[in-house]
């Protein structure tokens, strides 16, 4: 054959075998998120259990080496045990030391007494955005769930009519407003304006926060009638207790974690010297693993010994907050063990590759591309990095107000429509006590309409900026 004809053949076959190639990987991830669905809605089976069949029938096929696959899922799993396990644990502790010391009812009972009971869902909104603003979203639900639980059975009201405004407020911050690490590697990536995205994605947030919180939470409770799970649901401290945390120990003792992280955030923007002491220190206390470490060792003080428990009681109240989140630690790694399953077997590269050649608004095609890779392998980070790392090179030319504006749209598009490959999908289930149908009419809709919201106030932006 001569070198003309392996030219010509080269360039003939690679689109013929990658279209082959990305159909077959387009009816893969399908039929992985159908067995994961079926199993659980029709068949019953665990989910932990359905998430990993899923992952199986993924990678067979996609036409993966059962080793290729088996490994994939495993790291999946061990990856995301190792880095939200611990803090999953880490604000289990923190939860039940805030419950038992009657620290929970003290803010509770703070809560109920300041506020109406109209505005219950937007104070639990406000609450959410202040504390998810430098965390991320698993790490921030943690930290908030036995309030919202608390709140949501001593107010009389639906767990969702409270709940959704809270998951709202935390996933806002998650896609848009930096220093949150999303924001902050689009920003990067493309090049943009810290400030400017900084005070548009506040812009933009505030309103979208509104809508898919306070707001779209009355309509889903409408929908979706829960309760409080009992095994999560902190027990009011009881009444021998002698005394219990001040409003002020225990809402400090909270924002701990939050204070740290975000100091970090902030060195990261503002030292330029990487060497010196202080970013050093900041490095270290603020990564999430110290700051909820150290958050927990001070609540054995400001919250355990300020309600009178000894040592005993301490060390029998970290025991005990344990057991509940055995099944969610599983569920959760599963959920990253299928994500992976999906990334290594090229899905996320296969949306990229589609859509080189479309022609589309630059801020629509980035928001367009990370809702593809975010509802393909449930990632908001994967989908928040890929897509700016696909569309940077339409920033060129364009001002530092629509380069802000494109990190938006990725933002948005990387929150869209969360499901059964999302390991903040099965963490909102379990918290919550809901099935997979009713998770979705809440939880999916809820981050889709952040998306989608987002991408309208953008969209105007865009025209008046």
């Amino acid at each position: 054959m001569s070198a003309l004809s392996v030219e010509l053949l080269a360039a003939a076959t690679p689109p013929q075998i990658a279209d082959a190639g990305n159909t077959r990987l387009a009816l893969a991830a399908l039929a992985g998120i159908a067995v994961i669905v079926l199993l659980i809605t029709r068949w019953k089976v665990h989910a932990f259990l359905a998430l990993t069949i899923g992952s199986g029938v993924l990678g067979s096929v996609a036409g993966a080496p059962l080793a290729k696959t088996v490994t994939s899922y495993s790291t999946g799993l061990g990856n995301t045990v190792a880095s939200v396990g611990t803090l999953i644990a880490l604000g289990a502790i923190l939860g039940k030391l805030l419950a038992d010391s009657g620290g929970a009812d003290q803010i509770v009972d703070t809560i109920l007494a300041r506020t109406s009971e109209k505005r219950l869902p937007w104070a639990m909104a406000l609450i959410a955005g202040l504390v998810g603003l430098p965390l991320f979203f698993e790490i921030g639900i943690v930290i908030l769930i036995p309030v919202v639980l608390l709140v949501a059975r001593r107010s009389g009201q639906s767990l969702i009519r409270i709940g959704i405004p809270a998951l709202a407020g935390l996933s806002v911050m998650h896609g848009l407003v930096p220093p949150h690490p999303g924001p902050l590697a689009a920003i990067s990536a493309i090049h943009a304006d810290m400030g400017t995205t900084l005070a548009l994605g506040v812009l933009v947030a505030l309103p979208t926060l509104a809508i898919a919180g306070p707001l779209f939470g009355r309509v889903a409770a409408g929908w979706v009638d829960v309760v409080p799970p009992e095994r999560l649901t902190p027990a009011r401290a009881s009444d021998d207790l002698d005394r219990r945390p001040s409003f002020a120990a225990t809402v400090c003792t909270m924002l701990l974690p939050v204070v740290l992280m975000l100091a970090k955030a902030l060195a990261d923007v503002i030292v330029d010297d990487q060497s010196s002491l202080a970013y050093r220190v900041f490095d270290v206390i603020g990564t999430p693993l110290i700051a909820l470490l150290a958050a927990v060792v001070v609540a054995m003080f400001t919250l355990g010994r300020a309600a009178g428990f000894s040592k005993d009681r301490i060390s029998s109240t970290v025991d005990s907050s344990l057991g509940p989140i055995a099944g969610i630690l599983l569920i959760v790694g599963a959920g990253g063990g299928f994500k992976q399953t999906l990334i290594d077997c090229g899905v996320g590269q296969m949306i990229l590759d589609w859509s080189k050649d479309w022609h589309i608004s630059a801020l629509f095609l980035a928001w367009l591309i990370a809702v593809l890779i975010r509802v393909a392998t449930g990632s908001a980070t994967v989908a928040i990095i890929s897509a700016a790392g696909l569309v940077a090179p339409l920033a060129e030319g364009m001002s530092s107000t629509h380069t802000a504006l494109l990190v938006l749209s990725v933002g948005a598009g990387s929150l869209f429509f969360s499901h059964v490959n999302d390991a903040g999908f099965w963490l909102v289930k379990e918290y919550f006590g809901m099935d997979v149908p009713q998770t979705l009419k809440t939880w999916s809709v809820m981050e889709t309409v952040i998306s989608v919201v987002t991408l309208g106030f953008v969209m105007l932006l865009s025209l008046v900026m």
